[in-house]
């Protein structure tokens, strides 16, 4: 597509082939072997919201079981778990050649008064200041083989603009703390439902890659096998991602071939919209014949 922004839309233009079951397309987002974790979750939740009128999203937790395949559609299927005076639960499965490839349980609350209190944004460079993602990957392709840095540098649906950017191809050891600035200009406008999906599609974006870093590692050098095995969300406010927020991502802890991730999500005022946890996969890379 000519607008890379098109991709995300196109992905949650999801199709209702029975009351609660839905038809998504596996192509297109931020990978090719397989369906970015982002992508299927982001179609989860909006299968949830399709069943769920009148309320957002305050929080989902999702597994992913397999792998994706992007060359097929993925069906979704929704459980209504309950419609309650103020909370609404969904279950939703999502399936590829017969079997699961992701759970994920999304909760749905009324607007709410409340106490408020909230960690402070870290102090960071602001956006403007900062490199882009895809002037960064630019000049990283001209070291890649044709193919790979055609996939590598082409253009994508959400701006980055990282903090303290990794050299993806020497990765040195460096701190676990990975800030990002993002927004996708093309949600001006769009719904609460909308806005959600499109911060749970990027949510899973550069967060398993802060449990590389302490390590020197990077899923382009190799070495690692990296992917996600689950993926929490919380929405605290109204998100507007068209506009900047800071991803200000975390890794407390890597062992047993898993690393835990943490991450919170402010708006450029500095108001916390949202947090996110993901344990990932964080194994050695062996040759199929040592695996024999």
């Amino acid at each position: 597509m000519s607008d890379p922004s098109a991709e995300i839309q196109n992905l949650l233009d999801i199709e209702r082939l029975e009351v609660d079951l839905f038809r998504g397309i596996g192509s297109g987002g931020e990978t090719e072997i397989r369906i970015f974790g982002g992508h299927v979750i982001a179609q989860a939740l909006m299968a949830a919201y399709l069943t769920v009128p009148d309320r957002t999203c305050h929080s989902l937790h999702a597994y992913f079981i397999r792998p994706g395949d992007p060359k097929i559609p993925v069906i979704y299927e929704v459980d209504r778990a309950r419609d309650g005076g103020s909370f609404t639960t969904r279950r939703v499965i999502a399936i590829q050649h017969g079997k699961q490839i992701l759970n994920l349980s999304a909760s749905f609350h009324e607007p709410e008064e409340g106490w408020e209190y909230q960690h402070k944004m870290p102090d960071v460079p602001a956006p403007d200041g900062l490199p882009s993602m895809a002037e960064l990957r630019a000049k990283d392709a001209e070291k890649l083989d044709p193919k790979q840095a055609k996939f590598f540098a082409r253009p994508r649906p959400i701006e980055v603009r990282e903090v303290n950017p990794q050299n993806m191809l020497e990765p040195a050891p460096m701190d676990d703390e990975n800030c990002m600035w993002f927004r996708m200009p093309a949600a001006e406008g769009h719904d609460a439902k909308l806005q959600h999906c499109y911060l749970a599609y990027a949510s899973d974006m550069n967060l398993l890659g802060s449990s590389l870093r302490p390590h020197g590692l990077s899923w382009l050098k190799g070495g690692v096998v990296p992917a996600s095995l689950d993926h929490a969300m919380w929405f605290h406010a109204p998100i507007h991602f068209d506009q900047w927020h800071l991803y200000a991502m975390d890794a407390p802890f890597t062992g047993g071939g898993r690393g835990f991730n943490r991450g919170k999500i402010f708006d450029q005022n500095g108001k916390l919209v949202a947090s996110v946890a993901q344990e990932g996969l964080v194994r050695r890379y062996k040759p199929a014949e040592a695996r024999k």
